[in-house]
């Protein structure tokens, strides 16, 4: 399957930006780590937000062999966020990080957000990764957290994305999807479902956008020149979501 083109990135005269968003849950590198390199590239993205990277031994050289394979460069979180991270490529301005650590519920893994305020081209972008509880009312409070935290972040536009451990009918999925923009529905692109990558039953990975963000096309990059089916099953345990967006400039 060839997939129809997903606009590339570029900047627009008046300054806007079209940039690409990839999400990636990695499985903390445990499988084809070269695999894993060559999706991120074929996707050729401006923004990574990378769930479940390595947050033990050697953790930061891991995140940054990652982004050095991928033609990137770590932006911000990893163990300090509990296992998201953002990668970018040099098109990103970096104008502030935060690692925001979610309260922890006993028994359960501790989550958490890594964030940033960006600017490419013209505009003004916030960021965000998350990787939501397995447990439904801790997903649903998380959820609740990630708009608190976009809101706080003093930007007129964002984009937020990650391992959502909920399907699009379940209430954090919905909560989140009421919101904000959930690309896949906006602009479908691509392939739906995202897990597992053998034989994907579930749409657990999302990207959303704030109002505002045209959303030109998103969804699974399979298909995408460069994007094998063997590297998309090799590299982890969940397939990718790709998305094409148009960011407004600053005003």
């Amino acid at each position: 399957m060839v997939l129809t083109p997903l606009p590339d990135s570029r900047t627009e005269p008046d300054g806007s930006a079209v940039i690409r968003v990839l999400s990636y849950n990695v499985r903390s590198m445990h499988d084809d780590t070269a695999a894993l390199a060559r999706v991120i590239r074929a996707c050729a993205p401006d923004l990574v937000l990378v769930q479940e990277a390595p947050r033990f031994f050697r953790w930061r050289k891991a995140a940054a062999r990652l982004a050095k394979s991928s033609g990137l460069v770590v932006l911000s979180g990893g163990a300090t966020a509990a296992g998201p991270l953002l990668l970018c490529s040099l098109r990103a301005r970096v104008e502030r990080t935060e690692d925001v650590l979610l309260p922890l519920t006993p028994g359960l893994h501790r989550r958490g957000f890594a964030t940033a305020v960006v600017r490419i081209a013209g505009a003004r972008l916030g960021v965000l990764s998350c990787h939501l509880s397995l447990q439904r009312d801790e997903r649903l409070a998380q959820a609740d957290r990630l708009l608190e935290q976009l809101d706080s972040m003093g930007v007129e536009h964002a984009v937020a994305g990650g391992d959502l451990n909920d399907v699009p009918t379940g209430k954090a999925f919905r909560q989140l999807a009421g919101e904000l923009q959930d690309c896949r529905a906006v602009a479908p692109w691509g392939g739906e479902l995202t897990f597992p990558p053998d034989e994907p039953r579930k749409r657990i990975d999302a990207v959303f956008a704030t109002p505002g963000i045209e959303v030109l096309g998103c969804g699974v990059p399979a298909g995408l020149p460069g994007v094998s089916d063997a590297d998309l099953r090799a590299a982890t345990d969940h397939l990718p979501v790709l998305a094409a967006l148009g960011v407004p400039a600053t005003r």
